[in-house]
């Protein structure tokens, strides 16, 4: 017999084929899933015919199987679920966008729990299969008494064809002849993949029949259990088996059932400096154990894409084709309820164990970096877990570490002043002079540092941040104390003046001032705004040049005894020696000296220590 399919507009297959599904190997979990459902139908009939006694009256295995005939061209997804008569092939195969899993759920909403994993749109979901299809077919036979099997064809156009024939079994066997362009897909190992990507924890057992059996799902995961029946190794296991032979730091169980329905695991993984970012989430959107999507913009805050796991949700609004989300409000209330439990749990775990989260500290700052940079409201919880690490290798919280600096490292503005270095063996004198006043010093050496200062000075007005090198450490924390001045500001003028007529270079600023005697002559600084604008410039790919150019500071410290010395030599060529070798040295100690001068000032030593007595 046949029949046309009841739609409205006739050119519903290139729709379908071109715009509904952003990818074509979506229609393998269609199928699947309609698959899943008509199981999960069949189930939930015989649960509520045997009502407590199911488990001893009905012992039989659900399943769906998949194979493949490269002969015949064709791809086989067979199920042993509730099947369909006649008038039900004509209702939600025909019908276009008609669900049938509505109609069920509203017959059976007081009856089963398992009507809440019926997610079908049996019609339009099946439609996908002639993403890749020239002709589809079904033989099919409902669970019902005296019910008769089912043929149905149809060739990608309006027209099927549609007749009742003999069929033992009940349930269900779909057909897809996969056309030219499609054939990729009659290879095992891309179906075995896709299978993987998309039903790897679908609720029915799905058996793959190539070569040999393969079994494809787990349909119990640990993230549909509750925390209390798992012990840790079950959850190491599963991220093993996900991700990564390696262990994940720790893990955040998410579970609610009201005021919508969530369920998952978020792992953190070690990750260092070196953090690519990136839009591909690395969790992943299930829908009643069925992947979705691992493109979570919205749903997910950003910096926690960079986390491994997975969330299931029946609450999350999905478009007609399951392939996207659609946004609205309840997207943001499920946005927050993990962020909030991704604070609890840093929270927690630096109040619980702290040894162990400064021990982790290395392996998920940059993630917590950017999402203190990214999320305001992740930043007003941050200051309870990100840490502070001093060159003393302690770790402070941000309350901590204010409390612990506020007197001591206040300038005559009242500005509370975060000294940080970002290496230790390039910046060691500067960390010397600091350390002499026995100052705080924090290690800031991220990709994202100069950043997080930024956010840090923003939201806090009354502190500020200077890298150690960025001038003496009595120019970075003014005090009111004032200084004996043993040198008149008429001779640092002198002094001054005598280092321009023979340092030449533009790129140092020259400044004269009155360190203590134990200060070195020189000082090379780097000022803190160029540091800043510098590391912005390399973040952004700035090819800008006007930064590019080195500029610093040259203190010259006017009471150390070998400026006097300078100052005082009336032999004008033994005073440009000893001003040059005296740059030289404060070249060398910031490793700027290079190329022909470096080599000049190695042979120079190296002749005084052969000619030594």
């Amino acid at each position: 017999m046949k029949k046309k399919i009841r739609v409205e507009a006739v050119n519903i297959f290139p729709i379908i084929k071109n715009f509904l599904y952003s990818d074509n190997e979506i229609f393998l979990r269609e199928m699947i899933s309609n698959a899943n459902d008509a199981c999960l139908k069949m189930k939930t009939i015989y649960k509520d015919i045997y009502k407590d006694k199911y488990e001893e009256k009905f012992k039989e295995e659900f399943k769906i199987q998949v194979k493949i005939n490269k002969k015949e061209k064709t791809i086989h997804i067979i199920d042993n679920g509730i099947g369909m008569d006649k008038i039900e092939i004509e209702k939600y195969i025909n019908e276009i966008a008609f669900s049938g899993a509505e109609d069920f759920i509203e017959k059976y909403k007081y009856k089963s729990e398992n009507t809440k994993s019926i997610i079908g749109h049996f019609g339009l979901g099946f439609y996908s299969s002639f993403m890749v299809s020239d002709k589809v077919e079904i033989y099919t036979k409902s669970y019902k008494d005296e019910s008769k099997g089912v043929y149905w064809k149809c060739e990608g156009d309006p027209n099927f064809f549609l007749k009742e024939i003999e069929k033992k079994e009940r349930g269900t066997e779909i057909i897809l002849y996969i056309n030219s362009l499609n054939e990729d897909f009659l290879e095992e190992k891309k179906i075995i993949k896709i299978l993987n990507k998309y039903c790897k924890f679908f609720n029915i057992k799905i058996e793959f029949l190539g070569k040999e059996k393969i079994i494809i799902n787990n349909i119990y995961p640990i993230w549909i259990k509750k925390s209390s029946e798992l012990q840790d190794n079950d959850y190491i296991k599963f991220y093993n088996n996900l991700y990564s032979p390696d262990s994940p730091l720790f893990w955040i169980h998410l579970n609610i059932d009201h005021p919508f329905k969530l369920t998952g695991i978020i792992y953190f993984p070690k990750i260092n400096n070196n953090l690519i970012f990136n839009k591909k989430s690395n969790i992943k959107l299930y829908q009643n154990q069925v992947f979705v999507t691992d493109n979570l913009d919205g749903i997910v805050p950003e910096f926690l894409t960079f986390l491994y796991g997975i969330i299931d949700s029946t609450d999350i609004p999905l478009n007609v084709s399951r392939s996207s989300l659609k946004i609205d409000s309840s997207i943001k209330k499920i946005s927050n309820y993990i962020l909030k439990k991704v604070c609890d749990k840093l929270k927690l775990l630096f109040k619980n164990n702290r040894s162990f989260f400064e021990k982790k500290w290395d392996n998920i700052k940059v993630i917590i970096e950017y999402g203190i940079l990214s999320n305001d409201l992740f930043f007003e919880e941050s200051k309870y877990f990100f840490l502070f690490k001093t060159i003393n290798e302690k770790y402070f919280n941000f309350i901590e570490f204010y409390e612990k600096i506020k007197v001591k490292q206040i300038d005559k503005f009242n500005k509370i002043i975060f000294l940080y270095c970002t290496n230790q063996e390039q910046q060691y004198t500067n960390i010397q002079l600091a350390k002499e006043k026995n100052y705080e010093i924090i290690i800031l050496d991220s990709p994202l540092t100069h950043n997080i200062i930024h956010k840090f000075e923003s939201k806090y007005k009354n502190i500020s941040f200077y890298r150690v090198d960025s001038d003496h450490i009595d120019n970075i924390i003014k005090k009111n104390i004032s200084q004996k001045l043993e040198i008149s500001n008429e001779k640092k003028e002198k002094i001054k003046k005598i280092f321009e007529n023979e340092i030449l270079d533009k790129k140092f600023t020259i400044q004269v001032e009155n360190f203590d005697k134990k200060t070195d002559p020189l000082l090379i600084t780097t000022p803190e705004l160029i540091i800043r604008i510098k590391e912005i410039k390399k973040q952004q790919n700035d090819t800008s040049t006007y930064y590019d150019k080195e500029n610093y500071n040259l203190l010259i410290n006017a009471n150390h005894s070998l400026i006097k010395k300078i100052v005082n030599e009336e032999n004008t060529i033994k005073r440009k020696i000893l001003i040059n070798e005296a740059l030289k040295l404060a070249m060398l100690s910031q490793n700027l000296l290079k190329g022909k001068e470096l080599k000049s000032l190695i042979s120079k030593y190296f002749d005084k220590l052969t000619y030594l007595n």
